[in-house]
């Protein structure tokens, strides 16, 4: 199983996300994603806990929340 990795628009957003998450007492880390075909570059939000609370949390900040994915490897 992968890690839970929230993706969104911009790095800038991710480091807004990352921060606003912590606020409300949920752990996150921005991380770059994988370039692909379909997807280009972009970053995400890793989330170890809570995956789904951090998504709402972020929506509802209108910070934009372009798709969920599960990515493999050595993430913190």
């Amino acid at each position: 199983m992968g890690k839970p990795l929230i993706v969104v628009s911009s790095v800038t957003y991710a480091m807004k996300g990352r921060d606003l998450l912590f606020r409300h007492g949920i752990k996150g880390y921005v991380q770059r994603i994988p370039k692909t075909e379909n997807t280009g570059c972009g970053y995400g939000i890793y989330v170890p806990n809570g995956a789904d609370a951090a998504e709402r949390i972020l929506i509802e900040n209108h910070i934009r929340v372009l798709r969920r994915m599960e990515q493999d490897g050595d993430l913190p």
